[in-house]
């Protein structure tokens, strides 16, 4: 992947500068108006747009994981709507609500939802960028998976370009011309917090650590587990790094030399490869027109053509409950949705396609303070399967790790009942047994 290149595209919009009222005016009074992810979310336009209100009929946003709650959320119902395609613990409060709504999403199939033609077909797209330079090269900066594509496709693109935004090399370079109203706005980027890594997700990390040998390519979600997982690495070699996200840890992976993405295969060697980056700002000014990280697509991130292509490819989620057939349910708890299926199934896939791919769901063995186990007889009734049975390979607790790949459904039972917490053992064998 050459990141070196001037820009990933130049389209034919006017790409003209625009005051907040302006960039306003440019939005229909009915619209679905699809929001950038992660820390790339232009919260002071979607603020702007909410002190706005009585200019719009009906404004559907659309948005997939947000890092931190948007204005409009605050004021749901005549004019404003809002759809999540992955709705985080930013958006909890607003889930009884009748004008919010959740459509379960793959990753890899953001573009295709809200693309022409998809069931959620946005009439404008909200991002953020970087500033243009003399020649007007731009980058959608730490957010370009779920929304690169949609530069061409999407009728209106409005971005708000944030000085504090860094320039990510990748697909994500782009011109002003892609985009038809530019407003500058300058606001801190939303940000991740490093996860506060305890003994449990230490007990994990070092069971999960045994199946990632020097030369892995490792993918890795939010949260302790693989916090302590990357921070367990640092005597590895050859490492490599493709997935959803670059976060703070990855910055002391790569810095410590472990990861030099030398062996990944045919796509992106050389360079980390993700769709966004979230974290911290330490982290933001790190990848400011850093070589070494290249933001793609979600198709390619996260989609099996890409993934399809990778050389030892692990793959490290987590899960909410885990059912003794090895199916796992990420998303719901309680009858209520916690979030959506995310990647979680596009690198479950992957990794059963990758040369050398494995897949690890990795987790506490318990959750309510000890009082629930996470891993159960049967997913909860009513709950989605996110990760079908079919794509169990290794499960890891504090208690130890198990291989479920090739194993028949009682061997399954009675691997993952071993790290089980040992308080919900006999139950669990019982209800086997039973």
């Amino acid at each position: 992947m050459n990141s070196d290149r001037p820009s990933a595209r130049q389209g034919n919009r006017a790409g003209v500068q625009l005051g907040v009222d302006e960039a306003i005016g440019r939005i229909g009074r009915s619209a679905c108006v699809y929001v950038a992810q992660g820390s790339a979310t232009p919260f002071g336009l979607l603020a702007a747009i909410d002190d706005a209100h009585d200019r719009f009929d009906h404004l559907e946003f659309v948005s997939a994981f947000l890092l931190e709650r948007p204005q409009p959320l605050d004021h749901l119902g005549n004019p404003f709507g809002w759809t999540s395609l992955q709705p985080s613990g930013a958006l909890r409060d607003a889930l009884d609500s009748p004008h919010f709504g959740v459509v379960p999403a793959r990753y890899s199939d953001i573009t295709g939802l809200v693309g022409p033609g998809g069931g959620l077909e946005a009439d404008v797209l909200l991002c953020q960028a970087s500033p243009p330079d003399t020649d007007g090269r731009m980058s959608l900066g730490t957010g370009v998976g779920g929304h690169v594509e949609l530069l061409r496709s999407t009728p209106q693109v409005i971005a708000q370009v944030n000085p504090q935004m860094p320039y990510v090399h990748g697909e994500g370079e782009c011109h002003r011309a892609d985009f038809d109203g530019l407003v500058e706005i300058d606001e801190p980027l939303a940000t991740l917090a490093p996860a506060v890594v305890d003994e449990t997700a230490e007990a994990i990390a070092a069971h999960v650590g045994e199946f990632i040998g020097d030369g892995t390519t490792l993918q890795f979600g939010i949260g302790s587990i693989p916090d302590a997982v990357l921070s367990s690495l640092a005597d590895r070699r050859h490492l490599g790094l493709h997935g959803g996200m670059i976060n703070d840890a990855c910055v002391d992976l790569i810095d410590s030399g472990a990861v030099d993405n030398r062996h990944k295969g045919s796509l992106g060697d050389g360079v980390s490869v993700a769709a966004e980056v979230m974290g911290t700002r330490r982290l933001y000014d790190w990848v400011d027109r850093n070589p070494a990280v290249h933001l793609t697509n979600g198709s390619l991130s996260h989609g099996i053509e890409g993934i399809a292509q990778i050389r030892n490819f692990v793959a490290l989620q987590s899960t909410v409950q885990m059912a003794l057939d090895g199916s796992a349910n990420s998303e719901m708890i309680g009858g209520r949705y916690i979030s959506g299926p995310g990647g979680a199934p596009d690198f479950a896939f992957g990794a059963c396609v990758a040369t050398g791919g494995r897949a690890i769901v990795a987790m506490p063995s318990t959750a309510a303070g000890g009082r629930i186990s996470r891993i159960v007889a049967k997913l909860e009734p009513g709950a989605p399967t996110t990760l079908p049975a079919y794509t169990a390979d290794i499960v890891a607790t504090e208690f130890g790790a198990v291989e479920l790949r090739g194993r028949s459904l009682g061997e399954r039972a009675e691997l993952l009942i071993s790290i089980a917490h040992p308080d919900f053992r006999d139950e669990l064998s019982d209800t086997q047994r039973g």
